[in-house]
This record gives structure tokens, C-alpha cells and sequence, in this order.
């Protein structure tokens, strides 16, 4: 019987959770650090795209990011793309908190106008309940980011905000989660307005993540954006920070795990975060202690392939329709490593024309992505194994 106090087991698998040893990512996170720095000394910095399959850790870098920006009183927000709202919206509610914090009495001059333009920008969707940030700003310069032209309207709220910013003694920081789902017209403003920070040396700096296909989904909506932007593709750990993620946590509680023990979660997970959090989760919860054993291991990484395909492979396979099911059946024939849209109509006995709704339905729904023309794959490893073993209908 497990021993090892669940309370202080130390592995956390979940949508964007920090794990307790957040390691293999430091040139991420001291490019970002230099960033920071570099804005805050009056110079700009490249804005930073992350790219990868879902559960990397994207969303754990964005969030590192936002709180190494608070830490030096930044004004931060944090965005996650949605295919059914506009950028306009979700960058005026991520925008409006920190706002309505640095709204006081003694706000100065830069600050009000940053209030104003805020309402302006938010007014062109509800212009029968314009925000109001408890200030007079009647007589206050600012606002115009009404006129409907997203590409003007958000250089100007981002060139307001961040002078605020610099008055405050700080910058901005915007980060986009699911980049991927940003309209492409909104994208394509996003990536005018920050080329035009750059040259003009706004206190901005930026960070976007999204599926593997972000950079070309960026380039799409602008030719210059693999100049504007510094890419990182974000892949699975190597075995030695795979080794860490697992022994440091638990080196911390006290307890320690024998090498094979290791070695057998290592290789199980393929270096690919999520599945180490769930594999440690569940050898946690089944050891006795003090010390992690490999028939321990060996239980706990069984329990966790059955919570993964009960849950992370389970959840997205019950969203696809009976014939999306198809489609993804037809591309498991080929393994995680993608197929060829015309291979997967071939063992449909169907025109590729004809599977085209299925593939953008399958892709909204975040499923699949294109990792280039007439190209598909899964959005998470190991979803190839799961469909084989699901039953024929």
C-alpha cells in the first residue's frame, strides 16, 4: 500500500499549471529576462513566438513570462485567441484590469490618455456602455481608437498604453495564447502594430504561442514577420531535464527514485512534459517510500497511460463527430508524424475536395493542424495509439 503523502505529491499534469521543476527552457526565459531589460532601458527588443504540440509547455512559458514581467511592475496582459472573438475584444478585456489598477487621482498626463484611448477602442464594440475608469477624462487628450480599423486602433491603444507604461517607470507586455485562432486579418494588425513599435521604440515587448503551424499561419498573414519575430520551437525534453523534471520535485520532499525507476517513466514520457507531470503523478501516489522503486514505477506510468486515455486523448476524441472519427482513423495508419490529405481520402474511398469541411472542422476544433499544404497531423503525440486501440465502430 502507497506510503508517500499524496498531499505533497509535487507533479501537477494540467492545462498551463507550472510544474515544480521548470526545466530545459532557459533560452526562452533568459531571452525574455534580456527583453525586459532591454525595454526598460530604453531599447527594443524582438517580440518572441513559441510553437509546439499541445502540452510542451507553451502556455507555462507565456505565464512565467507575464510573472517575471509583474515582478518588475510591468503592465501585463495576457491574451488566449479565440476563433469566435475578435482581437479587439479579448485585447480590450486583458488590457482593461491593469488598466483600472494604475487608475487613481494623481494619474498622470500619459496615463489618462491611455484611459481614454482604452474606451474609445472598447466603445466601437459597445457604444451604449463605454468602460469608465472612476476618472474625469472629459478634458483629457486621447481616444480615436473607434474607427474601425483594427490595424490603426490597436497601434494607437498600444502606443498609449505603453507610453503610460514608461511614465509609470515600466513597459508593456501583451501575450497571446492560441495564436494560432486569431483571425487573420486581427493577426495581420497585431504584426503591423508591433513592426511599428519596433521602429518607433515603444516600451513594448511581446510573446505569442500557438500550434507548429503559427509561423507560417504569421508569415501568411505577414510577409515580414519572420523578421519581426524571434521563433522557438518548443519540443519535447531530453532525457537529462526529463530526469530532473521527475528527481528534483521529489528530492525536495525528501524522496528519492531509483535510476531504473527513472528511466522507465523517461522513456515512457519520450521527453514530452505532460506525460512526465501524469506519470509522476501516479508513481507518486503509488509508492511507499522513501524511495521511488521500478515495480512502483512501472504501476504508476500503467495507471497513467489509463488516466490519459480516459481523460487527455479521450476528451478530444468524444468532441469529434462520427465522421471526423473517419478522418482521424484514416490518419493514425501514419503514425504522429502527419499525413497526406490525399492519402487520407484514399483510404476514405473519398475525392480530397470532398473532405475539405472535415479537415477546417477537425482543425477549429484544435485536433489537427496543416504543418504545411496538403499536410496534416495530430495536435497532441500519442493520439495514433489511442485511436488504434478504440474499437471499430
Amino acid at each position: 500500500m502507497a506510503a508517500v503523502d499524496p498531499v505533497r505529491n509535487p507533479y501537477s499534469p494540467g492545462a498551463g499549471r507550472r510544474p515544480a521543476a521548470l526545466v530545459g527552457r532557459d533560452a526562452q526565459l533568459a531571452e525574455w529576462d534580456v527583453a525586459l531589460e532591454r525595454v526598460t532601458a530604453g531599447r527594443t527588443a524582438q517580440p518572441i513566438v513559441l510553437y509546439g504540440l499541445r502540452g510542451v509547455g507553451k502556455t507555462v512559458l507565456l505565464a512565467e513570462f507575464a510573472r517575471r514581467a509583474k515582478d518588475r511592475g510591468w503592465v501585463v496582459a495576457r491574451l488566449e485567441a479565440r476563433a469566435d472573438r475578435s482581437l479587439r475584444e479579448i485585447m480590450g478585456d486583458a488590457l482593461r484590469g491593469p488598466l483600472a489598477d494604475l487608475a487613481r487621482p494623481s494619474a498622470g498626463e500619459r496615463l489618462r490618455r491611455a484611459l481614454k484611448t482604452m474606451t474609445s477602442f472598447r466603445a466601437s464594440l459597445e457604444p451604449s456602455g463605454a468602460w469608465s475608469f472612476g476618472l474625469d477624462l472629459s478634458r483629457v487628450g486621447g481616444g480615436g481608437a473607434d474607427t474601425g480599423n483594427l490595424e490603426a486602433d490597436l497601434a494607437k491603444v498600444l502606443h498609449d498604453v505603453a507610453a503610460a507604461a514608461t511614465e509609470e517607470g515600466c513597459g508593456l507586455a501583451i501575450l497571446v495564447d492560441e495564436a494560432q485562432d486569431v483571425a487573420e486579418a486581427d493577426l495581420s494588425a497585431l504584426c503591423a502594430a508591433v513592426h511599428t513599435a519596433s521602429q518607433e521604440g515603444w516600451a513594448l515587448t511581446v510573446g505569442l504561442a500557438g500550434l507548429p503551424s503559427l509561423p507560417r499561419i504569421l508569415a501568411e498573414a505577414k510577409s515580414y514577420s519572420e523578421r519581426l519575430f524571434n521563433f522557438h520551437s518548443i519540443d519535447n525534453l531530453p532525457a537529462p531535464a526529463s530526469r530532473e523534471v521527475l528527481t528534483a520535485p521529489a528530492a525536495a520532499e525528501s524522496i528519492t527514485w531509483d535510476d531504473d525507476a527513472v528511466e522507465h517513466v523517461v522513456t515512457q514520457a519520450a521527453g514530452y512534459p505532460y506525460f512526465l507531470q501524469q506519470f509522476g503523478q501516479e508513481t507518486w501516489n503509488e509508492a511507499a517510500g522513501p524511495t521511488i522503486t521500478l515495480a512502483e514505477a512501472r504501476v504508476g506510468v500503467a495507471k497513467g497511460w489509463a488516466a490519459l486515455d480516459n481523460g487527455f486523448f479521450r476528451t478530444r476524441w468524444d468532441r469529434a463527430t462520427f465522421a471526423e472519427q473517419r478522418y482521424l482513423r484514416a490518419m493514425a495508419e501514419d503514425g504522429d508524424t502527419g499525413s497526406r490529405s490525399g492519402d487520407v481520402a484514399g483510404r476514405l474511398g473519398r475525392k480530397i475536395t470532398s473532405l475539405g469541411p472535415i479537415r477546417a472542422k477537425l482543425i477549429a476544433k484544435g485536433l489537427i493542424y496543416a504543418p504545411e499544404h496538403g499536410l496534416v497531423a495530430y495536435t497532441v503525440p500519442g493520439m495514433a495509439d489511442f485511436i488504434r486501440r478504440q474499437p471499430e465502430p
